[in-house]
């Protein structure tokens, strides 16, 4: 790698280090970690919640997925719009009025400790393989670039990561992710026009190939199948997996209390949704002119090599193909990327571990103690040591993911699995009320068999769909039997 690419990288990384851990404060309160004073304008909040979006999952993983095949899974992008305008409408006034930073403090109002401790529990896990996914998509280019050892990239990155975060807290993440996104946004956009003005003919004749070649299928429109990953499919999928970020995850949940007003705070949900539509565009343009690209050249194709995975082929043409200083930029905006998501999930997951089990724990220890100064700065501290033990397991999962073939296929899979029909059961009190804690239970493991059955046997419905049967199970058996047993003490 060229000098200057290294110093390009290191200037953008370590600027981006610097400044998340410039907000570190000996006096910094729980508060000041977990949800930046409530003190943060609408615009930085929005393009945090892009940044937590745009992870190296897209910045790799779509490309790679248009470049093997088509453009169905951008249909997950269309999504988004629904689930970020019922955020607007709902989810943010709801959460705004709540006086805990957690997610999952309602589940324990409306269905007692269990519920809020399945979400948690859920939601950590979810958390931990999405840092392990986009940490190791962060060591892919590195390691074509400089040649280190993949796993020896992982460990570095993750120590980087976890560094600013734990000293920065909530606000430093999100001032941070701000200015990761306009880096990314502009790193992408980059890279599309030297992609189609390389090629012969230029932009018009690259999208001429790959548009005879059907690389722009949103796949197919058949009713018939659950078992592909048909168009429908992935939009159910998105409908389903969007709501609950925006309705449930704590990402997104603890950004909405960084906002300083509710009106701020509904902008930032629109802002940042909407806002992924044309970039994740952008993604999938630049796999679908990679494509072009390297089909349009043999000598190319054999330096490509045969039979490489699709999530390769990016950093391959950033570190072949564009000029000295460019190549510095785009790695640095896709460790931007990865670093934006990462930190959040971090800090988030800190968060929750404190409000949700710490705290709760240590209430019911205390009861009858009156309550002292020292143990508001400990919460402080388990803070910054539980921003550690989260990052060190991402690290875990992303050494474990070095052998797989499409890392994004395996992220959702994975996120199908661990987040538990979550929504299903927020759903359940939510709408209705006379949902008791019984039916609640009973709904949440049918919901549970339901998922294990598609994620793991031969069931005939595609694993994407897990997350979309697991919620409407949790949903509907929970609401009949609520019904049901009102009816009969009516």
């Amino acid at each position: 790698m060229n000098i200057i690419d290294l110093i390009i990288f290191f200037v953008f990384t370590g600027g981006i280090v610097l400044l998340g851990a410039s907000f570190y404060s000996r006096k910094a309160t729980a508060d000041d970690f977990t949800s930046a004073g409530r003190s943060l304008p609408g615009w930085v909040v929005g393009m945090s919640i892009f940044s937590t979006y745009v992870s190296s999952i897209s910045y790799l993983g779509y490309p790679g997925k248009a470049f093997d095949a088509n453009w169905n899974a951008f249909v997950f992008s269309l999504s988004i719009p629904i689930a970020s305008w019922a955020a607007a409408k709902w989810f943010v006034p709801f959460y705004r009025k709540q006086t805990s930073v957690s997610a999952y403090s309602f589940l324990e109002e409306r269905f007692g400790l269990w519920a809020r401790w399945y979400a948690s529990a859920c939601y950590l896990l979810t958390q931990i393989a999405r840092i392990g996914t986009i940490v190791y998509l962060l060591a892919l280019p590195m390691n074509l670039l400089l040649g280190w050892d993949i796993r020896v990239v992982i460990v570095v990155t993750s120590v980087a990561i976890i560094f600013y975060s734990m000293l920065g807290g909530v606000k430093g993440v999100i001032w941070a992710d701000a200015i990761q996104g306009f880096i990314m946004i502009g790193g992408a956009v980059i890279c599309l026009f030297i992609l189609w003005f390389s090629y012969p003919g230029g932009p018009v004749e690259s999208l001429r190939v790959a548009w005879q070649a059907d690389k722009f299928s949103l796949g197919s429109f058949s009713l018939s199948t659950l078992s592909e990953s048909t168009f429908w499919v992935c939009l159910i999928y998105g409908i389903f997996t969007n709501l609950q970020n925006y309705g449930i995850d704590q990402n997104y949940v603890q950004r909405y209390h960084a906002a300083k007003s509710d009106s701020e705070a509904r902008f930032s949900a629109l802002f940042g949704g909407y806002l992924f539509i044309p970039v994740s565009a952008v993604f999938f343009l630049i796999g679908t002119a990679l494509w072009s690209y390297y089909n349009a050249s043999l000598p190319f194709r054999e330096g490509l090599g045969v039979g490489v995975k699709g999530d390769e082929v990016f950093p391959y043409f950033i570190v072949n193909v564009l000029p000295t200083g460019l190549t510095g930029l785009l790695v640095a905006s896709i460790f931007a990327a990865g670093m934006s998501t990462v930190s959040t999930s971090i800090t988030s997951g800190a968060t929750v571990v404190l409000c949700d089990f710490y705290q709760k724990i240590k209430m019911k220890s205390d009861a009858g103690r009156p309550s002292s100064p020292s143990g508001r700065s400990g919460e402080v501290s388990f803070l910054r040591l539980s921003s550690i033990i989260i990052g060190l397991l991402g690290m875990t999962v992303a050494l474990a993911l070095v052998d797989v073939d499409s890392i994004l296929d395996s992220w959702w899979k994975l996120s199908s699995i661990f987040s538990g029909g979550m929504l299903g059961l927020f759903l359940l009190g939510f709408i209705s009320q006379k949902v008791r804690n019984v039916d609640a239970a009973i709904g949440v493991v049918c919901g549970f068999l339901v998922i294990a059955w598609i994620s793991l046997g031969d069931s005939g419905i595609h694993e994407y769909l897990a997350i979309v049967f697991g919620t409407i199970t949790i949903f509907l058996v929970g609401f009949l039997l609520a019904k049901q047993f009102h009816g009969k003490r009516k």
